[in-house]
Order: C-alpha cells, then sequence, then structure tokens
C-alpha cells in the first residue's frame, strides 16, 4: 500500500509530467542516438589507428626484407666471381696464383724483426667523466650522441 501511495506522488510531481511530455521525450532519443554514434565513431578511429600501426610495422618488416633479399644477391654475385674463387683457394687450400711463393717465417724471427707499438694512455675525457656528478655525464653522453662524437 505504501508503495503505490509512494509511485502515485511519484507521478503527480510536475518533473514526471515534463518527462512525459513528446518533446522531452524526443530530446532524450536524440540525445541517446547522439551519444551511441558518437560512441561507434570513437571505436571506429581506434580500430583504425591500431591497424595503421599495423601497416606501418609491416611496411617496416617488408622493406628489411627486401634490403635482406638485395643483400643476398650481392652476396650470391660476389660468391660468383673470380676473386672469390681466388681467395678461397688461398686461405682454404692454401694454393697461389701462378709465378708465386710462398715464404714461411717462424713466429718467433716474425716477433724478433717487428717493431713494438705505442701503448695508447687513457685519454684525459674518460678520466675526468668519472669525477663528474650523473646528471653532468648523462649530459656528456648526449651531447656525445647527438654530435657524433668519440670520448
Amino acid at each position: 500500500m505504501i508503495v503505490v501511495q509512494k509511485i502515485k506522488k511519484i507521478i503527480k510531481n510536475p518533473i514526471w509530467g515534463q518527462l512525459r511530455d513528446v518533446r522531452m521525450l524526443g530530446f532524450m532519443v536524440f540525445g541517446v542516438l547522439t551519444l551511441l554514434a558518437s560512441w561507434s565513431g570513437v571505436n571506429v578511429i581506434e580500430t583504425n589507428f591500431v591497424l595503421q600501426k599495423q601497416i606501418a610495422q609491416l611496411d617496416q618488416q617488408n622493406q628489411l626484407n627486401q634490403l635482406s633479399n638485395s643483400n643476398l644477391k650481392l652476396r650470391n654475385e660476389y660468391y660468383n666471381t673470380d676473386t672469390y674463387l681466388e681467395l678461397t683457394a688461398r686461405k682454404q687450400f692454401g694454393m697461389g696464383a701462378a709465378g708465386e711463393k710462398l715464404l714461411l717465417v717462424p713466429k718467433s724471427v716474425a716477433l724478433a724483426h717487428a717493431k713494438e707499438l705505442p701503448k695508447t694512455e687513457t685519454s684525459p675525457k674518460t678520466n675526468d667523466l668519472k669525477d663528474l656528478p650523473q646528471y653532468q655525464k648523462n649530459f656528456q653522453a648526449w651531447m656525445s650522441f647527438l654530435f657524433h662524437r668519440d670520448s
């Protein structure tokens, strides 16, 4: 009984009367349809974005495969040259060209007549980096990277 009275009280409320108005119902239906269309549009945009990312990734993979194929073609052409045959014959079979002589020198004799190479010292830049704070090391690393400096 109390529930029925509450329902009657709600129905008599002027706001309920406005909600039952045909114009208000039309606006509400229009709003719902607009929200549904917007939501559908957002989903389409998101799907297109994901598909564009996949297309870009596949294009990059395709370019990489084309470069790899061209590299393999060039390598195969090199394998068919006389230069490759000569180098392979020298390396694997110890063969030489006509008229060439091979001299075998013991390692001890070769090292006895070789010049000593001067030892290179570490550059002061690397020692200076050890004393710098971390943020300055990071800055120096970025500058070296961006300006192609050897550090």
